[in-house]
């Protein structure tokens, strides 16, 4: 099977680099500084597997028709993705990746619904430099499908991926992307503040923080009468017993787990993006549940608050000051403790 990971940033880096490793016939799709760093020095990749540098085939599209693509690149930039390499995906099986809920739905404008297989990344990664990726943490890659029953074609492609990485099937992927949005959540205060996952969560302040964002969520989703599903290794019960526990108990375990993610600097999705100047896929995060808010007439004002402050953040190019971040969410992290 001939396999396209069409994004050249952490998760599609990784995917590629260890995919390839094991024998897989992997082409990766990047931008064009990302290809002629990878051309020139090949991709670096340290962490949790130790360091090593890959001969991986990189080209800045598609210029073959693959069996099996992967789209990798953030949530927002799958329409130009698309555009970019669809000359070529007629015939191709497609792979969404994305964080939040909204990747199939946009893939599934663009391809037979059979077509479409949807997955969840476990595993962490971090790419500030093209061709230079830290490996942060091990995790599942859970694959199933949107719109309709696994097929024996996901059992297939899991049995491939399945050479670099532990690779599960689901058969309520839906369900469990709901409940690794909430895992997500807490990307976007290290966002605010230009700091690591570890540097950020040190702070007890900016746990609570999360906690009442966590609550809002978990709020508005229940009021919708979405499902939300366990993941193999991380029951839903885990979140929702973040949210009723007391908020100094709940931001204690959210400092103890998130400071302890990684021996290397940990930085979330969204701020990698804002990082290397691009726009975050915090609308697919925490604007997720503000646009679902919207949708059944009630508020999320504590995520708008955040979602629109990540967006000042993008727009200037400017972090704010922690001390500026807890003036803002003053009333919100020192009531109801």
């Amino acid at each position: 099977m001939k396999i396209a990971v069409i994004g050249a940033g952490a998760i599609g880096s990784v995917v590629a680099a260890y995919l390839s490793k094991e024998g897989v016939d992997i082409t990766l799709i990047g931008r064009n500084e990302q290809v002629e760093a990878i051309k020139k020095n090949g991709l670096k990749v340290s962490g949790v597997r130790g360091q090593e540098t890959f001969n991986v085939e990189i080209l800045p599209q598609l210029d073959y028709e693959p069996d099996l693509a992967i789209f990798t690149v953030k949530t927002q930039d799958l329409e130009q993705a698309y555009e970019q390499n669809n000359k070529y995906l007629d015939n191709s099986l497609v792979v969404s990746s994305q964080n939040g809920v909204q990747a199939d739905n946009i893939l599934g404008g663009h391809f037979e619904r059979e077509s479409v297989l949807s997955s969840i990344v476990m595993f962490g990664a971090t790419c500030l430099r093209p061709a230079e990726v830290v490996f942060n943490f091990e995790g599942k890659w859970i694959i199933g499908r949107a719109f309709m029953p696994v097929s024996p074609k996901v059992h297939e492609v899991a049995g491939i991926l399945k050479k670099g990485f532990d690779v599960v099937v689901s058969e309520n992927i839906i369900g469990m992307k709901w409940l690794k949005l909430f895992i997500n959540f807490n990307n976007c205060l290290p966002a605010l503040i230009g700091k690591s996952m570890q540097d950020t969560f040190s702070d007890m302040d900016f746990c609570r923080l999360s906690i009442f964002l966590l609550r809002e969520g978990v709020e508005i989703v229940k009021k919708a009468k979405i499902e939300v599903v366990s993941l193999p290794d991380f029951p839903k019960e885990r979140i929702f017993g973040l949210v009723n526990m007391p908020v100094d108990q709940a931001a204690g375990i959210i400092n103890k787990t998130l400071t302890g993610l990684s021996n290397e600097p940990l930085y979330g999705s969204i701020l990698q993006s804002i990082m290397r100047g691009r726009v975050s896929e915090i609308d697919f995060i925490n604007g997720e549940v503000v646009c679902l808010a919207r949708q059944i007439r009630e508020q999320a004002p504590l995520n708008s608050k955040v979602v629109d402050m990540v967006h000042h953040v993008e727009e200037t190019g400017r972090f704010f000051s922690p001390e500026e971040v807890k003036e803002a969410f003053k009333r919100d992290i020192s009531v109801n403790r």
